[in-house]
């Protein structure tokens, strides 16, 4: 792997594309919220579909098909694209789901808890150290998973499921040997029949939304975009900046989730939920002061 791929400081742009990229994921639920009234299986089918078209276009216009013919050819590469776009299909679906019925607070906590999903996930399948304080702040998470199943007695699915998903999803996209275009894009295609089929099912049925509303075909077609830029825009972003930069962005997202959720949307916001909240922020405050001692140098 050439040294570019694991930048040691930032470059001029990098800043920018990551503030698009979880800036957008961020304010993402204002999107799906204006397509409430069309079905959460059906925006994922269309969602996969136009992201689809999108990203072809652009591996053609990156002189990338070969590439993604290659990838076609090698089954182990088949077979783990596969298995993470079934992991990603399952993330927007619940998401979707979460943000079209009024859960933006519980997927936003499903964000938040996502990076330290991921500490746990490399401790158990890539062999890394966890140590005394990450192992702290995993405790610290559970509690207050754990308030929110006790003290609100109810048990935090859509939140627990996001970020389990989004976390084996990363897991396995790291060990696929594809780069990030032609790996969503091959992922994006193998979704592409099911929603296709699901979506001529509904047609034939005279179930369909696409023509509900004015704006819901473009709305619904637009989708390919709202999914795939985004991830380009990781994609340049982590390429100009060292990951520890690019994980204090991460934040970002799950922050402006739950902004959208209390002020804008009107959704509760519990005392469970502030006492669930305070105990995974501190767990992640104790995660990126671990991240931060470990990238000082002669650390």
């Amino acid at each position: 792997m050439s040294p570019s791929s694991h930048p040691t400081e930032d470059t001029p742009g990098g800043a920018r594309f990551a503030l698009l990229a979880y800036g957008s994921w961020g304010l993402v639920p204002l999107y799906w919220k204006a397509l409430k009234h069309v079905p959460s299986p059906e925006i994922l089918s269309h969602r996969v579909v136009w992201s689809t078209l999108l990203l072809l276009g652009l591996v053609a216009w990156r002189k990338q098909s070969s590439g993604l013919r290659a990838s076609f050819l090698s089954a182990r590469m088949v077979a783990v694209a596969l298995v993470s776009a079934t992991l990603i299909g399952v993330n927007w679906g619940i998401y979707i789901y979460a943000v079209t019925n009024g859960h933006v607070l519980e997927s936003s906590l499903g964000y938040f808890i996502n990076p330290l999903v991921n500490v746990a996930l490399g401790v158990v399948f890539l062999g890394e150290r966890l140590g005394r304080i990450r192992s702290a702040a995993l405790l610290l998470a559970g509690i207050g998973v754990g308030v929110l199943v006790v003290s609100a007695g109810v048990f935090p699915w859509i939140a627990l499921t996001l970020s389990l998903t989004f976390g084996f999803y990363g897991l396995v996209r790291k060990v696929s040997a594809l780069p990030p275009l032609l790996g969503s894009t091959l992922e994006s295609v193998l979704l592409t029949p099911l929603a296709l089929l699901f979506l001529t099912w509904l047609g034939h049925e005279g179930s369909g939304h696409f023509t509900s509303t004015p704006s819901t075909p473009l709305l619904l077609v637009l989708g390919g975009a709202v999914t795939a830029l985004p991830l380009l825009w990781f994609s340049e972003a982590a390429k100009r900046m060292p990951l520890a930069t690019l994980g204090f962005f991460q934040f970002l997202s799950p922050t402006l989730q739950f902004l959208l959720a209390v002020v804008v949307f009107g959704e509760t916001f519990t005392t469970s939920h502030a006492i669930s909240f305070v105990f995974i922020w501190s767990a992640l405050a104790l995660n990126v002061w671990t991240s931060l001692q470990r990238t000082r140098p002669g650390t």
